[in-house]
């Protein structure tokens, strides 16, 4: 299948091949009939993406103060890396699209086969799209019309929230496609509209659907012409025009009655004037998108419902209403289309788009029938022909999850090993399309089977999200494959059991090897080296400046990624159990509160060895980012190391042993990764034992539940002899 993408780094349009989606729980799978490019949205973005360095710097300085600080953070190095990344994306275009179910996933059972669905899809001939961002479409309403019921339900949300009543008096400054879905939202309400644009064209437009329109652009002949139209100060002003002015803000707040309502819908400048909104008690509110729920993960991915009586209108309830709405004739959009497409001709939609000439609503048109007759089963793309130079001990890799870690640390290191790269499996992101290719792997696929039934591949790499790790490890364990994953091994105690059930069974012995990449870091070795020539007990002290993360992001999450604790503090208790080599006997766990309000997703954990040694684990979410995110002392037998970072190694009391390191930092992902492919070509025993990986996980599943309990010692047993 094929979908739009933009080449962020130089504004590139490209219909991209991409594999089908997966069918997914609570999304549904849909075959695209029609989608809307909206002129407005969508010519910014693509101005933007084409735009050079200077001219994106200038447009967002905020992200150039966050570059800026990245380089204070991180060196100059790894913020280079980050930006050039960010530059070379791709991205999906598109949010207003209407098709043909073809498939509705597990808790999306509203939804069937055949049913004609509105929905914020992208430009793609085959979009999974979460339930809730669904709305079925009533017969009596046409593919065209459906097609805009996104933007009418952006439309609709700035309405409700400046909630018109019968024969109130509203202006509309901006006549692009939503201010011309506002016009007619505002008249089935009953209300008399004035609306403001400098195009005569949209103006016409706009008369056509029933308001009164003015191409004026001076603030005198505006502020003039509104009060004439509501004899005694407007009710209220719905801005969705796009401009960097403050003049629509001033002009609305100029025009309003005492206690008028303002509802920014688009983009405006926002240099408010107290005086405007002091002395007639004005109300002014931003609206989101298409209503309660947007940017919900909850709600949009996980389909947790807002109940009616406490949320009657969410987004999806506005997708509903904008149809019925559509059904009863009340909202036309047959005038809002300027130009039609096939989706073939895509390319061309765009250089009209940016081109200059004048268009509003450009219509692309797909072959949904033909597309949804193959859809299923064009779940993987052939990218490349195998190279001939492999030897046969080469190890064939998979690469299930491609996401940021992914790309940033595993790709590279994959590469640099000279592994056989076979196939990347993710959710069809184009992004992946653009990985894939860069690093050379022969296929693309979102299709598991493709995978655990290929002879060729022999090893995989997965780096999922949490809750899918010990599923995957499992199934990949059983059809015979060797295993790197990403920690954490699992997010639960009977999700580890069940990857030590799966080890045991496996077929042909095969390796599993979770990605502690620190232990593997060139100055670890050189630690451990210097630490293993002393048999007294050792302490520990690790410091982890790890940051605050938003409460919506997925590590907060316990069902997704088991929380920060199981997700990511199983680096450090790792890093501590091979460095001291002794078993961990004891655990001792607090939470370490980033705030009064009670945020704790940080923890200082103590864990006591067999050989008497200790280590303190404080991982902290409350630090300053400018601080190095990670420090470890290590005491012993009257001797000190430092490890600052992993950029150096300060030690103190070692003969002959002189400090090491410098700007440059490496935390071993490519010698972890080196160490994996190695032991698979060289036919030897996992890098890293397997008793090792369990008994360092079940103190990390204690020190979870010291945190979140009562931070008392519990005693381990010993979990192998």
């Amino acid at each position: 299948m094929r979908q739009l993408i933009q080449k962020f780094g130089t504004g590139g349009i490209e219909l991209a091949e991409v594999p089908c989606p997966p069918v997914k729980p609570g999304h549904v799978l849909i075959a695209t009939r029609r989608s809307v490019i909206s002129s407005g949205t969508e010519r910014t973005i693509t101005e933007f993406a084409g735009a050079g360095l200077i001219a994106k710097a200038r447009q967002r300085p905020g992200q150039v103060k966050a570059v800026v600080d990245r380089v204070r953070s991180q060196g100059v190095v790894k913020t280079v890396r980050a930006v050039k990344d960010r530059l070379e994306r791709w991205y999906p275009l598109g949010y207003c699209n209407i098709g043909t179910v073809i498939a509705a996933g597990s808790e999306a059972s509203e939804f069937s086969p055949g049913m004609r669905v509105a929905c914020n899809g992208f430009h793609s001939e085959i979009v999974s799209v979460p339930k809730h961002l669904c709305a079925e479409v009533p017969h009596e309403v046409d593919d065209d019309s459906a097609a805009f019921t996104v933007l009418g339900s952006i439309a609709l949300q700035g309405v409700r929230l400046a909630a018109p009543t019968l024969g109130e008096r509203f202006v509309v400054i901006g006549l692009g496609l939503v201010g011309l879905l506002t016009i007619q939202i505002l008249r089935a309400n009953g209300c008399k509209v004035l609306a403001f644009d400098p195009s005569e064209a949209r103006a016409e437009i706009g008369r056509e659907l029933g308001a009164e329109v003015v191409t004026a652009t001076d603030s005198e002949t505006i502020l003039q012409t509104a009060g004439e139209f509501s004899g005694g100060g407007i009710d209220g002003v719905l801005i969705t025009a796009a401009t960097e002015s403050d003049e629509p803000m001033h002009n609305a707040a100029q025009m309003c009655r005492k206690r008028g309502r303002i509802v920014l819908v688009g983009v405006t400048g926002l240099n408010l004037q107290r005086a405007d909104f002091y002395e007639k008690e004005l109300s002014f509110q931003v609206s989101c998108s298409y209503g309660p729920g947007r940017y919900d993960s909850n709600y949009e991915e996980r389909g947790q419902d807002y109940p009616p009586g406490f949320v009657r209108w969410t987004e999806q309830r506005n997708f509903t209403a904008v149809l019925d709405l559509m059904a009863a004739g009340g909202l036309k959009t047959e005038p809002l289309i300027s130009h039609r497409f096939a989706f073939d001709q895509a390319d061309q939609a765009y250089d009209l788009l940016v081109g200059g000439e004048d268009s509003l609503g450009i219509m692309l048109e797909y072959e949904a029938d033909k597309i949804a007759a193959t859809a299923l089963q064009d779940r993987t793309v052939t990218l490349s022909k195998p190279a001939a130079n492999y030897q046969s001990s080469t190890p064939c890799v998979a690469l299930i999850g491609a996401g940021n870690y992914a790309a940033h640390a595993l790709l590279p290191a994959l590469q640099q090993a000279g592994a056989r790269l076979h196939t990347v499996m993710s959710g069809g992101r184009p992004e992946t399309v653009k990985l894939a290719k860069k690093y050379g792997f022969e296929r693309l696929t979102t299709d598991l089977d493709e995978i655990l039934s290929s002879a060729d591949i022999n090893s995989v790499v997965i780096a999922t999200r949490h809750d899918s790790h010990a599923d995957l490890t499992c199934q990949s364990l059983k059809a015979g494959k060797n295993v790197f994953l990403e920690k954490p091994i699992a997010i639960s105690r009977e999700e580890m059991r069940m990857v030590e059930e799966a080890h045991a069974a496996a077929p042909g012995e095969p390796r599993l090897m979770i990605g502690y990449n620190r232990r593997f870091a060139p100055l670890t070795v050189k630690a451990k080296e210097l630490l293993h020539s002393s048999a007294e007990a050792k302490s520990l002290i690790y410091t982890v400046n790890a940051g605050h993360v938003p409460d919506s992001h997925w590590t907060l999450a316990a069902d997704i990624s088991g929380g920060r604790v199981i997700g990511e503090v199983c680096h450090f208790v790792d890093l501590a159990s091979h460095l001291i080599d002794s078993e961990i006997v004891s655990v001792q766990a607090l939470p370490a509160r980033a705030s009064a309000a009670g945020v704790d997703d940080g923890v200082s954990a103590v864990l006591q060895f067999a050989d008497g040694s200790l280590a303190a684990i404080h991982y902290l979410t409350n630090g300053h980012f400018a601080i190095a995110k990670e420090r470890l002392e290590i005491h012993c037998a009257g001797r000190s190391l430092m490890l600052d970072d992993f950029k150096s190694l300060e030690g103190h009391g070692w003969p002959g042993f002189q400090n090491l390191g410098g700007k440059t930092q490496d935390k071993g992902n490519a010698a972890c990764m080196n160490a994996f492919l190695h032991s698979l070509s060289a036919g030897e025993s996992a890098p890293i034992p397997f008793a090792e990986i369990i008994s360092s996980m079940e103190a990390v599943f204690r020190i979870d539940e010291l945190k979140r309990w009562s931070g008392d010692a519990v005693e381990l047993e010993p979990e192998y002899e």
